[in-house]
């Protein structure tokens, strides 16, 4: 069997067998909540704290950060049990990497020395998972942070979008919703699309650029391409709801305009965001 086909049956493995543990576990351990883990090896330390923090590395272009992550905690490592031959450093990062993005995640960071570190993060049922894997030796060391995702609780409003596009020119709409690392906008965006549509249809004249906007996590490159999907998106579903194509074009400016300091959660949830940006009149 090929290294890819062990990696996508192992892959298999690791999806949607989470919760279980085993007899020959340390007492008290379990999985992480979305991944099981590799064939023949068992939790010999764990360790959980219902809140704690942990650094997590992530590729900015082409240097490296920390971005710390805060909230429910857990810590493994796992020991390979001796049956067979232990698979390679590479092989356990590749089924992890994988398993994530199978499941609608991303790959932040991979390592290509001995251990093979990397950083996963998968967003999914309203909660955000980090996790760092490295795996020294015959053994998988493994950080999980997991944390609900933060509600956006103000909707935008026809009054005030207008009032701040007559004042600077360009207006944030709150309350359009996208999955982690997609383009398609959510259904729960609904009452902030019908108030961008009263806007416009109650100024037949006004033309806007629809500006997606990013944090910083990820590449600029990503993050520019993400952002200019999305704002096509809700230009789509703007015109779908009765507004001329022609009064609305997207574009992308991804982690390049933050409205808040990115190191935070709240911060990046701020810079997070879609605007409107009046055109000049034809």
């Amino acid at each position: 069997m090929t290294l890819r086909s062990l990696m996508l049956v192992a892959a298999g493995w690791l999806v949607g067998l989470a919760g279980v543990a085993r007899a020959e576990d340390v007492p008290g351990s379990k999985d992480p909540a979305l991944f099981t883990r590799m064939p023949h090896f068992r939790i010999r330390a764990y360790d959980e704290k219902q809140f704690d923090s942990a650094d997590f590395t992530v590729q900015k272009g082409a240097s490296l950060e920390k971005q710390t992550v805060e909230d429910h905690k857990q810590s493994y490592e796992y020991a390979f049990d001796g049956n067979g031959a232990p698979p390679s450093p590479l092989q356990i990062q590749r089924n992890y990497q994988n398993a994530a993005l199978k499941i609608g995640g991303k790959v932040m960071w991979a390592e290509k020395d001995d251990e093979r570190a990397t950083t996963l993060v998968v967003a999914k049922d309203g909660k955000e998972t980090w996790v760092e894997l490295r795996s020294p030796g015959q053994l998988i060391v493994m950080t999980v942070v997991e944390r609900e995702a933060m509600k956006q609780d103000v909707s935008a409003n026809a009054d005030a979008l207008r009032a701040s596009l007559a004042q600077s020119g360009h207006a944030e709409v709150p309350g359009i919703f996208f999955d982690f690392n997609k383009s398609v906008v959510k259904p729960e965006s609904r009452p902030a699309i019908e108030e961008v549509v009263k806007l416009l249809k109650g100024d037949a004249a006004l033309r806007v650029w629809v500006v997606g906007h990013t944090d910083y996590v990820g590449t600029a490159e990503a993050n520019v391409a993400l952002s200019r999907d999305r704002a096509a998106a809700v230009v789509k579903a703007l015109v779908q709801a009765g507004i001329a194509a022609k009064r609305l074009t997207p574009f992308g400016n991804g982690p390049y305009a933050p409205v808040a300091a990115n190191a935070t959660d709240e911060g990046r949830a701020h810079n997070r965001r879609v605007e409107l940006v009046a055109q000049p009149s034809p």
